[in-house]
């Protein structure tokens, strides 16, 4: 493979897991097996099994790393009422949809039927994509504590239809349905101006 470095040393698991989101990104889930991982990596077939015990638990991992750097946009974005709501809104809105359109493989990975519904995440899978929403649902609750909550409205519940908006756009853009992913600003900005409205 052009461009590609074997493994010498170090720390194999990151390796394997650097390579196969390479592959994700290259073939999608149906393309990635351990065996090929090995090959691309250059270590043997049996080494990438003392790692990950399956191509289940593999994905699993390439999930939660998604997660861990979705977790580090949510923290980037600077959702604590430092600077104007919508400002805020606005680029982690577009920052949340690059995050989904540039990877789409790895994206669907982490959201959906592959690891969910056969409700067989790992414990690090499972920990790491809770923690991630509530990360998220704080940084928001924060930002409602500031303004005047619509009585009778749950700061949880908006966080939870938030995110789900947001996911809504993701998926509508990755499958081609409705929206075009050219037309990714002009969306986001009337997200951001569905959430804003509730702020305000």
């Amino acid at each position: 493979m052009a461009g590609h470095t074997p493994y010498h040393h170090g720390d194999l698991r990151s390796a394997l897991l650097q390579e196969a989101n390479v592959m994700l990104k290259e073939s999608g889930i149906d393309g990635l097996s351990l065996r090929q991982l090995a090959e691309r990596v250059g270590v043997s077939r049996m080494a990438p099994y003392h790692h990950f015990k399956d191509k289940h638990e593999l994905l699993c991992a390439l999930a939660a790393q998604g997660f861990r750097d979705l977790d580090q946009l949510v923290t980037d974005a600077g959702l604590d009422g430092s600077a104007p709501h919508d400002q805020v809104l606005s680029h982690f809105v577009q920052a949340y949809l690059r995050f989904a359109l540039d990877n789409p493989d790895r994206y669907e990975l982490m959201f959906g039927r592959p690891i969910w519904k056969s409700a067989r995440p790992t414990a690090e899978l499972r920990e790491i994509a809770f923690a991630c929403f509530r990360h998220y649902a704080e940084r928001l609750i924060g930002l409602l504590n500031s303004k005047r909550i619509p009585e009778g409205s749950n700061p949880l519940r908006l966080a939870q239809a938030s995110w789900a908006t947001l996911h809504g756009l993701c998926r509508l853009m990755i499958d081609g349905i409705y929206v075009n992913q050219n037309d990714m600003e002009e969306v986001s900005q009337e997200a951001v101006a569905l959430m804003m409205s509730v702020l305000r």
